[in-house]
């Protein structure tokens, strides 16, 4: 994430999926890309839009069960 590449996508309902790390990251590597994964979301934000931009987020790996994030702090990363 920090690199500049970004790959995420996108569904019909506003989601967003992305990729931060795989199971050979270390934690400090993955806290990293999670961070500068939801600054560059935040920087999508348009000026017109009022309120919170991020109104869920959860972490999952492939298969197992999510987890749920606190929306709050997240728009507060910069």
């Amino acid at each position: 994430m920090k690199g500049g590449q970004v790959a995420c996508r996108g569904d019909k309902k506003g989601n967003i999926h992305a990729g931060i790390g795989k199971a050979s990251f270390d934690a400090d590597k993955i806290a990293d890309n999670l961070n500068s994964f939801i600054v560059a979301i935040n920087k999508q934000k348009p000026a017109s839009a009022k309120g919170r931009y991020i109104k869920n987020a959860a972490l999952s790996l492939t298969m197992s069960p999510a987890v749920k994030l606190d929306v709050v702090a997240l728009a507060d990363i910069k």
